[in-house]
């Protein structure tokens, strides 16, 4: 089965910092030749929650699909794009995923098929939305993500969460895991902050491109905020 990963990479310190933002844009033609990549993206990340317009300077995440899992994590161990950033980094993890559903679109593709894929209800569930926001909405947008920051740090079946952008600004992507669907359900529909939300971005036409897609969590390797995030789940055996 076709797979993803994202990597996390915190950075400490003046020089270090300096080389991964150098990344964003040096790192891509290392990243082209890989074997085995298929669409990638390289991200930025927001302060506090990281769901914020103001930049952080010490993290920043790799997104990529493979054409499966061993090769995804054989590319992550072992490339030298990847020993790079870690090399620098102070912490580092990666998530691997198998897609369960996807809809929308991410620079005019469909970088996250699903191919049937069946997720148990007690699994953990992963979660990525991304959206390009119209020029004109965006005061309006980054003016609700307060309130959302607020509710997101409320929610206590959240594994692990991350706001990323392509673009400061104007392209943002979300991802979190949760302890199961019901939980994620019950914060993308049944909480008032989040559910107006979404209802604005309807009603009103905010975005000029969206991909919201679900995942079937298939391993989480390293620490984040010096701890494994899932250890407490029963991660699911691999296809």
């Amino acid at each position: 089965m076709p797979a993803v990963s994202i990597s996390f990479f915190r950075f400490s310190g003046l020089i270090d910092r300096l080389w991964a933002f150098g990344q964003m844009q040096f790192a891509r033609a290392k990243l082209r030749r890989i074997p085995g990549i298929g669409f990638h993206k390289l991200f930025g990340t927001g302060t506090g929650e990281g769901f914020t317009p103001v930049p952080n300077f010490g993290v920043y995440a790799v997104l990529a699909t493979w054409p499966d899992l061993a090769t995804a994590r054989r590319a992550v161990a072992e490339e030298q794009a990847y020993r790079d950033y870690r090399g620098h980094a102070c912490e580092s993890a990666t998530v691997f995923l198998e897609t369960v559903s996807s809809r929308g679109r991410w620079d005019a593709g469909e970088p996250f098929p699903a191919e049937g894929q069946r997720l148990d209800p007690a699994e953990p569930i992963a979660v990525l939305t991304r959206a390009t926001l119209k020029k004109r909405h965006v005061l309006a947008f980054w003016g609700r993500t307060p309130d959302i920051s607020g509710t997101v740090r409320e929610q206590t079946h959240l594994l692990f969460k991350m706001g990323l952008g392509e673009v400061p600004w104007f392209q943002q992507v979300t991802f979190s895991i949760w302890d199961d669907h019901d939980s994620m359900k019950a914060f993308a529909y049944a909480s008032r902050t989040h559910g107006d939300a979404v209802r604005r971005v309807r009603e009103n036409g905010w975005f000029k491109e969206e991909l919201y897609a679900r995942f079937r969590v298939l391993g989480f390797d390293g620490t984040w905020d010096g701890r494994r995030p899932l250890a407490r789940q029963r991660m699911p055996e691999p296809a």
